[in-house]
């Protein structure tokens, strides 16, 4: 495969170099179109990249802000990552769990480990779950995977299960992505790290990561494979953001032309100060938290069908000011190391990187209703079959909310009944009730009749 098909650099280096300054009738033109919610060009990007002034800063983020509650109202999609091995054969310069990192103690969960992990994130209420492990597998190899993702499914306390399992794991062949298919996971997310194919050939410095091709093209074996729902992602901060946004939009402009539908997700995690990492502590490119605003709301103008994941590498003021920009789904309550949840011991250093926030899964549910948004535990799609062309069929002409509001306020119910702490659960029944005041007719009978079972003792409802 051609990859030049795929990310285009000197088309990028044009646009950056001729769009670097302030054009504020364009700017003005292209927010407006943005309300339409019909995406925005790599060109009409480029223009919006150089914006300086107060005034026009003031109206992109503005922009986004209503683009993003047209789509997804004030829902808030909730997860947990779960690491279940550090164990790597790459020497990627930011990272922790690099090859050659002599400072951290190398550990792959066996089954029952994972078990336990997964009981402790359904004890804090989770329903749904991001897997994530080094690139290098123990003996049993990708098996280890397909046993671990059979292992969340059925692990359940009287508390309840996972529902829904997401996987960030090491670029496949098309037979292992097709066996990843019929493990029934939800997305399987893949972050490019860097688009910039010098820069790329830095930081990776050994292992089959460094291999730039193989993993740009990864996101195409997967959809050849079947699995429709992927995610994509940068690490802002090794490169200039502004080729980064580009290039990232340029790889959802070739999957949308190719397979007819891009990534379901964008995460848009930032270089955090990681064990045995110089390169994390000092970025080469560093994001400034307000060109971090900007990269969140140009990203949700563009894709305003597409997901985006914030983690918690932020802290929790930068991640309340991010959630009117277009954030819809947030980490809560993470560990970065394999074993974390079920430590007595916060062992964060030995964490793929240091995290920026550090409250519990109910602290942070507190914070947002707090701020008038809604936390979704809904995996209803997914087990629907309402991802990629489904998905996309129901997002665009606004369909999807009519399932997503009332399923939202369910799985809200859920977790307020069986585990919020009292003070969360009086801010969230009030949230509930406001938010039914604002349903449509149709949308607030099916909420009521949802939350009625809820209350009622049923768990698991959805439309």
């Amino acid at each position: 495969m051609n990859t030049q098909q795929i990310i285009d650099e000197q088309s990028i280096e044009q646009l950056i170099s001729s769009h670097v300054t302030e054009n504020p009738e364009a700017v003005r033109a292209i927010l407006k179109k943005a309300l339409s919610l019909k995406g925005l060009s790599t060109e009409e990007v480029a223009t919006l990249l150089p914006i300086q002034s107060n005034e026009l800063l003031d109206q992109l983020l503005q922009t986004a802000k209503q683009v993003k509650e047209m789509i997804y109202g004030n829902r808030i999609v909730m997860f947990a990552p779960l690491y279940i091995s550090n164990l790597c054969g790459n020497d990627c310069a930011y990272c922790a769990f690099r090859a050659t990192n002599q400072a951290i103690k190398r550990r792959a969960l066996t089954q029952a480990e994972i078990a336990q992990e997964v009981r402790q994130l359904i004890d804090q209420g989770h329903k749904r779950v991001l897997l994530v492990a080094g690139e290098s597998y123990p003996q049993s190899g990708f098996q280890y995977v397909l046993d671990a993702i059979a292992t969340v499914y059925n692990t359940k306390t009287d508390r309840g299960s996972i529902r829904r399992l997401n996987v960030n794991i090491a670029p496949l062949d098309r037979e292992d992505f097709h066996r990843l298919k019929q493990a029934n996971i939800g997305t399987y997310q893949l972050f490019q790290e860097t688009y910039h194919r010098e820069t790329y050939s830095k930081v990776h410095l050994g292992g089959k990561k460094r291999e730039y091709d193989w993993r740009l093209t990864a996101i195409d074996r997967a959809m050849l494979s079947g699995i429709d729902d992927v995610g994509v992602g940068v690490l802002f901060g090794l490169a200039d953001w502004r080729f980064e946004i580009l290039a990232l939009l340029q790889h959802t402009e070739y999957l949308n032309a190719k397979y007819g539908v891009g990534p379901h997700t964008i995460s848009v995690p930032r270089l955090e100060p990681a064990l045995g990492s110089n390169i994390a502590t000092s970025p080469p490119h560093p994001v400034s938290d307000m060109d971090f605003a900007k990269i969140i709301a140009i990203l949700r103008l563009a894709v305003p069908y597409t997901g985006i994941i914030l983690s918690t590498r932020e802290s929790p003021e930068t991640r309340r000011a991010a959630l009117a920009l277009g954030i819809s789904q947030i980490s809560a309550g993470s560990r970065t190391n394999p074993g974390g949840y079920s430590s007595e011991n916060d062992q964060e250093l030995a964490g793929q990187f240091a995290l920026g926030d550090h409250r519990s899964l109910d602290e942070v549910i507190y914070d947002i209703a707090s701020m008038g948004y809604l936390p979704s535990f809904c995996t209803a799609c997914y087990r629907l079959g309402r991802t990629g062309h489904d998905f996309m069929d129901l997002a665009k002409p606004g369909e999807i909310k009519h399932f997503c509001s009332p399923n939202a306020l369910a799985t809200f119910e859920e977790y307020l009944i069986d585990f919020a702490a009292p003070k969360t659960r009086e801010v969230g029944e009030q949230l509930i009730q406001q938010e039914l005041e604002k349903m449509s007719t149709k949308a607030h009978t099916l909420a009521a009749e949802l939350l009625e079972q809820v209350k009622a003792g049923k768990r698991d409802v959805f439309v």
